[in-house]
Parts: C-alpha cells; sequence; structure tokens
C-alpha cells in the first residue's frame, strides 16, 4: 500500500509537470487563435453548470462558498465540477454535487467536453488549457478570470486581485449571475461525510473525546515548510501541559509524522484519505498549520488554527477572523509567491525559519484561552 501511495504521488506530480509544459506551450497559442465566444441570451434560470477547478486542495476547499451561493440561488441546479486527482478528494466536503471527474483522467475528461451546459465557470487564476476547455465545451455562458490571453475565451471575463482573499475572488466569479456574496466564506462551509466521521473515532483510540491540537507538518512547496524538529518541539511542549497531540497528513507526511510521535504526539499521518484527515481536524481543538490546502480545510470546517505564513500572500490565503491567529514575520522579500509559484529562496526560506517554536506555543496557547473563555 505505501508504494502504491508513493508511485500514485510520483505520478501526479509527473502528470502536472506535463500539464504545465502543455499550457505554456499550446494553451497560449490555443487561447490566442480560438474565435471568441458569441453569448447567448436568456432570462431562465441555468439548469446545468460546469465548474472547472484544477490545482491544489486549497483552491478547491475555497471555493465552496461560491459552490453553496450558487445551489442556494438556483435551487435543483445540477453542478458538475471538473478537478484534478490531486484535488478532486476535497469536493467531497462540498455536498449536493451532482458529479467530480478529472481534468488528468482521460476516461473522465472526454464526456466533459463532449458535455453541454447552462453555464461554464472556470476558477484557474492563470493557466490557459481551463479556458481552452471552457471555450470547447458548449455552454451559452463562459465565465473566467482576465489574467492574460484566457480573457478572449469568456463570454464575462473577470478581473482578479492578487490581495484579495481568494474565496472572495471565487465569489466575484458569480456576478456576471447576479449573484453577490463576498465575506460568506467566515462561517463554516465544509461538511465531512458520515462515514468518514464514524473511522476516525477509531483511529484517535484514548484521545476521543478528549481536547487536542492537530499538527499539519507539511506543504506542497519546501519553501513554506517550517520543519519536522519544530513540529515535535511544539507537540513535546504541548503534551507536557497536558494537551493531546494528533499529526495529520498523507504519505508524504509520513516522516514528520514518526518524528512527531517521538515527541509524544499521535501521528496518523498515510492512515487517512483526504476525507478523513477532514474528520481529525474537524474533531480537534484547533489546526497548526503553514500555508497548505489542510489549513483552509480546517477554515472551511470552523475549526481555529494557527497559520504560519512566509513566502505565499497573507492577505490572499490566511484565515480571518478572531479564532484565527497569523503568524508572518513579513520580510522585506516576502510574499514572493505570484499565481502559485514560489521562486527558489536564496535565504533558506528564512521567513519561516525565523518563526520560533515558543512563539507557537503562545499562539496555541492563546487560542486555546480563547475558545474556553468565547466559545461559538
Amino acid at each position: 500500500m505505501v508504494a502504491s501511495e508513493a508511485g500514485s504521488a510520483l505520478s501526479m506530480k509527473a502528470t502536472l509537470l506535463l500539464l504545465k509544459q502543455v499550457d505554456r506551450l499550446v494553451g497560449r497559442l490555443a487561447a490566442s487563435l480560438l474565435p471568441r465566444p458569441v453569448p447567448r441570451q436568456t432570462n431562465s434560470p441555468p439548469k446545468s453548470i460546469l465548474v472547472i477547478r484544477p490545482g491544489g486542495i486549497g483552491d478547491a476547499a475555497l471555493l465552496a462558498p461560491a459552490l453553496h451561493a450558487l445551489q442556494r440561488s438556483y435551487p435543483g441546479v445540477s453542478i458538475d465540477i471538473l478537478a484534478e486527482r490531486r484535488n478532486a478528494g476535497a469536493f467531497a466536503l462540498c455536498p449536493g454535487l451532482r458529479s467530480v471527474s478529472r481534468y488528468d483522467v482521460p476516461a473522465e475528461f472526454f464526456p466533459v467536453l463532449r458535455s453541454s451546459y447552462d453555464v461554464v465557470i472556470d476558477t484557474e487564476q492563470w493557466h490557459r488549457l481551463s479556458a481552452v476547455v471552457a471555450r470547447i465545451v458548449r455552454a451559452g455562458i463562459k465565465i473566467g478570470f482576465a489574467t492574460n490571453e484566457r480573457r478572449r475565451l469568456f463570454t464575462h471575463p473577470i478581473p482578479y486581485e492578487q490581495d484579495d482573499y481568494e474565496a472572495d475572488s471565487f465569489m466575484r466569479l458569480l456576478t456576471p449571475l447576479g449573484i453577490r456574496g463576498e465575506g460568506e466564506a467566515e462561517c463554516s462551509f465544509l461538511a465531512v461525510p458520515a462515514r468518514d466521521a464514524e473511522l476516525v473515532d477509531q483511529l484517535l483510540g484514548g484521545l476521543k473525546g478528549r481536547r487536542f491540537v492537530a499538527l499539519f507538518p507539511g506543504a506542497s512547496i519546501a519553501e513554506r515548510r517550517w520543519g519536522a524538529e519544530r513540529f515535535a518541539s511544539l507537540a513535546a511542549l504541548l503534551v507536557q501541559r497536558g494537551i493531546g497531540v494528533v499529526v495529520v497528513g498523507g504519505e508524504s507526511e509520513r516522516a514528520a509524522g514518526r518524528t512527531v510521535e517521538a515527541a509524544g504526539g499521535l501521528s496518523l499521518c498515510g492512515r487517512t484519505g483526504l476525507a478523513a484527515t477532514a474528520a481529525v481536524i474537524g474533531r480537534s481543538a484547533l489546526l497548526v498549520s503553514g500555508d497548505s490546502g489542510i489549513l483552509h480545510i480546517a477554515v472551511g470546517l470552523g475549526i481555529p488554527t494557527v497559520s504560519l505564513f512566509g513566502p505565499g500572500r497573507a492577505k490572499k490565503w490566511a484565515p480571518r477572523n478572531g479564532y484565527h491567529t497569523v503568524i508572518n514575520k513579513e520580510l522585506p522579500c516576502s510574499p514572493c509567491t505570484t499565481f502559485g509559484y514560489t521562486p527558489k529562496c536564496p535565504e533558506n526560506a528564512r521567513c519561516m525559519a525565523d518563526i520560533t517554536v515558543d512563539e507557537v506555543k503562545g499562539a496555541v496557547l492563546a487560542v486555546l484561552e480563547k475558545i474556553i473563555s468565547h466559545p461559538k
């Protein structure tokens, strides 16, 4: 099983690199040459909508408020999602969708390409292939971000700002449909399937029913990682105070999980799928994480967080409201990430390394005290 999961991760990484190369070479050309779409006016509410969401788990999680807004505005509407293998699992936390297909699985992709919809919404921020797909799929209304040549392929191109909270940016894609709802991501917007919630009780063992802190030591980009040893030191300090610690993550976090487990925590890394990981987070008092998709799942579940930001854009990605604490050194070179690309750091990600264990411990204890003093 371990070898199988590792092989799957390598396969997804190779597919991702291939898609980026194809986008660079073919996507740009196709976006420039395809004829502009001709909008079809209609007074009828849409009955079928295709939402395209390639990319990571965080984007998928923060798209959920916009999906809920569509469901509320158009009761009974059929919403299909076109995702990728690496983020498709996140949509299990969004009830009411008709189907979830994967962009990088041909047997699932081509039937979507041949389908017809009332509306297509491309939520990708920069790459062009998804816009090409939106242009090819039959639909009277085609909506997407106008960040480059891709703007030509939509009947309704929408401006995109680097410093707007991402959930609000996604919500702005609904304005051509007369839907406005910025700020709706302040409340819970994800739900854990019942079967995964039941599984968690078995995995937590002696921690079932106890207050515990969840830790996620991973990140898709090395520069965003705080380090397994620091997470282990944090775990040891929390355990000393009688606070349980559970490490969550996938196969790539197993080694970090063992390091934290040696300090007194419980590691579930590599033992749960994404929905079950969400169930664990949903039982926790709070989550400590870097800038990651898991962080946004915690936010979507209404779980308080302590998040560690460095290369990433905190204005765009950091959780908001009083139950979330963001630690960000705000160095002159930070943030350095633009449209998901983080350059190699010449200073070994000092923006993350300068965050101390005591600083994070203090933030965790302060959030726990706030939860106890002022429960939601």
